[in-house]
């Protein structure tokens, strides 16, 4: 076995594999109803959620984000909300609430418990340096949340 550091691209495809974005290109596929992205592969499928530093700086901060961008927020927290539902057996739902300014909440509830409470700001800049970050990312949002439900089980099965 190799101790040579992996690089983007390796971490890339290991991450490809992770539990998480296995559910977001399910979630995104299924969007596809006119087969359009049938020939992407995963990668490309997902490469609007990778913002490096200088595609970051390209956008601004003012003016309505674009409608494409919601879309994909939503689809990251949908694929969260199918995690959970995996793992716990109590279906998750995402909640989002956005102004046209980019400023909105998102909650995620299972049963009468809310597992996910954040204030979400600046979403015309959501994405992640790399596919390995969108993985590692989801992958925290989903443990903290089943870790809620397992501490309240009682009010998630509700």
């Amino acid at each position: 076995m190799s101790d040579a550091p992996t690089t983007d691209a390796e971490s890339d495809a290991l991450a490809l594999q992770t539990p998480f974005l296995r559910a977001l290109v399910a979630l995104v596929r299924a969007q596809d109803r006119f087969g359009i992205w049938e020939k992407k592969d995963d990668t490309e499928l997902l490469a609007e959620y990778v913002i490096d530093k200088e595609k970051r700086k390209l956008i601004p901060i003012v003016g309505d984000p674009d409608p494409d961008q919601l879309t994909r927020l939503e689809w990251f927290y949908g694929a969260i909300g199918l995690q959970v539902e995996s793992r716990t057996g109590v279906m998750a739902s995402p909640i989002m609430q956005m102004s046209h300014e980019g400023f909105g909440r998102l909650v995620v509830t299972a049963g009468r418990l809310v597992v996910i409470n954040k204030h979400l700001r600046d979403v015309h800049r959501f994405g992640f340096p790399s596919l390995a970050k969108l993985a590692a990312e989801g992958a925290k949002i989903v443990d903290d949340a089943v870790a809620w439900i397992e501490k309240h089980p009682d009010v998630a099965r509700v």
